[in-house]
């Protein structure tokens, strides 16, 4: 699901540099993180839209992969980041 205009300028000016600071991989990781959350409460309620499935298992891997490169750049931002969004740290 697309997040909001409103609560996509929340979440920049939350974890990016200033409110144009859409690119830094923090503000990537937030961003993913909604639109997770929203496909996650689709998949549950359409169980059999493999497509859509899909699609949120390529935005958990794609998430993973930035949330590794912000680990191996600062281990500090990482466990800040992770406990803002409430993710679970299972990254190797």
């Amino acid at each position: 699901m697309a997040v909001s205009k409103e609560r996509k300028a929340e979440l920049i000016k939350q974890y990016g540099k200033d409110e144009h600071d859409s690119g830094s991989a923090q503000v990537q990781v937030a961003l993913l993180t909604e639109r997770i959350k929203g496909l996650t409460e689709h998949v549950k309620f359409h169980k059999h839209d493999h497509h859509t499935r899909r699609g949120l298992l390529m935005l958990v891997g794609q998430r993973r992969r930035l949330l590794s490169y912000i680990k191996k750049q600062d281990i500090e931002e990482y466990r800040r980041l992770i406990k803002s969004l409430g993710i679970r740290d299972n990254i190797q």
